[in-house]
């Protein structure tokens, strides 16, 4: 026993001998650095350097070889059709009616273009609504129009019922819905006297898209109306102002129901933390518009073209601003597009009194055309004239269209629909 471990302890003191006490072991010492020679070996081997510049090469093609962005000629009022969907489909541009519209300096790549969005347009099958709806849908966006037809009409959309982007739900907004959406134009409530006297419903809509708007995470647009300035003192009317109105007269259930839903989106805002975006709309005119809603240039065109005097009340003195739809639609995706919340003033500046709205109507349709005065309306504003400096700076939108070169696009529309007995409504 003693023989053995001494024979052990010999043993153990010759590998000590061996490896040096100087220096500790390293499993990093095992390892065999890799020579550069190795690694081009390994670069070469199996052709691996060819696919590398093929990649580079097929890469920079992406950025040498590129589209530049087309321009339409917005000005041209050609452009604008009177039927359903051409005043905004330019397939082979791939660009949209607002991107158009402005300047870009640079280029895309090609291959690489916009994220398409989900987007709810509320009263999309109406007048401006449908006219957006054509816009969005053009661009390459998902589209989910919500309407309850009150004033509405399938017809403004009938072109767009195959198009797998679009889908259209019958609801009324103010019930709630739930659905996932990246934007939210919030269009829906009747806009003309004879409606909205009937079926108000600017707050509880309001409250329910914004109740949306945040669950889902949605950036939220609301359509507001120079309304909201009642009987203004301040000519022409800038958003700092903060209106002339009366809190319990026949017009009060929309000025007011605007003016409160221009409260309900500022306290999302600030409260909940909801992105929103308001746009307050001047006088808007083109085709599709109800034949008999009560709107000055509405009327007058469909009373010419039956045959009939035009209605002015009071002694026609009273003036208003006029945008041509597509001016308008332009103007509501650049705001929501933009990175400012509003509001802003989306009207055309140019002012025409009644009577002289009367003599240019007389002018596109039938030089033999009548007046007829009758009493006028209660709270009937005497002017309206929007300040859209604002909206010219941050926004860079303008409107395009004059009134003489828009009133015989929408003239046609009228026309069309008169002569055929097509006597539905439209928003």
């Amino acid at each position: 026993m003693m023989k053995q471990l001494h024979k052990q302890t010999s043993v153990n003191q010759r590998r000590d001998e061996e490896i040096p006490t100087s220096q500790s072991y390293s499993p990093k010492m095992l390892k065999h650095p890799r020579s550069l020679p190795r690694s081009i070996n390994y670069l070469f081997k199996e052709q691996r350097l060819l696919f590398i510049l093929v990649g580079i090469l097929i890469g920079s093609t992406f950025f040498i070889f590129q589209p530049t962005l087309s321009r339409l000629n917005p000005s041209d009022p050609t452009t604008h059709s009177s039927l359903s969907s051409s005043i905004y489909h330019d397939s082979s541009s791939g660009s949209s009616g607002f991107f158009s519209k402005r300047t870009f300096p640079g280029r895309v790549p090609a291959g690489i273009g916009r994220k398409s969005l989900r987007i709810v347009v509320t009263g999309g099958a109406g007048f401006v609504g449908s006219h957006l709806v054509d816009k969005l849908i053009s661009r390459g966006d998902e589209v989910i129009v919500i309407d309850n037809f009150f004033t509405g009409r399938k017809e403004n959309l009938v072109h767009l019922f195959g198009n797998p982007r679009f889908e259209l739900i019958r609801h009324d907004v103010v019930e709630p819905i739930l659905l996932e959406v990246d934007q939210i134009y919030h269009l829906a409530c009747p806009a003309s006297p004879v409606h909205y006297k009937y079926n108000p419903t600017n707050v509880m809509g309001t409250l329910n898209m914004l109740g949306l708007a945040k669950r889902v995470g949605a950036r939220f647009l609301l359509t507001s109306t120079s309304e909201v300035y009642g009987d203004p003192l301040e000519h022409p009317q800038k958003e700092t102002y903060w209106g002339n109105v009366n809190p319990i007269g026949e017009r009060s259930c929309y000025d007011e129901g605007k003016r409160t839903a221009e409260t309900l989106t500022m306290d999302y805002h600030r409260g909940a933390d909801v992105e929103v975006r308001i746009a307050r709309i001047f006088n808007t005119y083109g085709p599709r518009m109800c034949l008999d809603d009560g709107r000055v240039v509405s009327n007058f065109v469909a009373q010419v073209i039956r045959k009939q005097p035009m209605t002015v009340y009071g002694d026609g003195k009273q003036t208003r601003s006029f945008q041509y739809v597509s001016d308008l639609v332009d103007g509501l995706v650049a705001l929501m597009e933009g990175e400012h919340v509003g509001p802003f003033n989306l009207g055309n500046p140019g002012e025409f009194t009644m009577l002289e709205l009367a003599e240019v109507v007389k002018e596109t349709i039938d030089s033999s055309a009548t007046i007829e005065f009758k009493p006028n309306t209660a709270d009937d504003p005497h002017k309206r004239k929007p300040d859209i400096s604002k909206a010219k700076e941050l926004l860079n939108w303008e409107p395009r269209i004059s009134l003489r070169e828009g009133l015989p696009l929408m003239v046609n529309d009228f026309r069309n629909r008169i002569l055929n007995g097509d006597e539905g409504k439209g928003l």
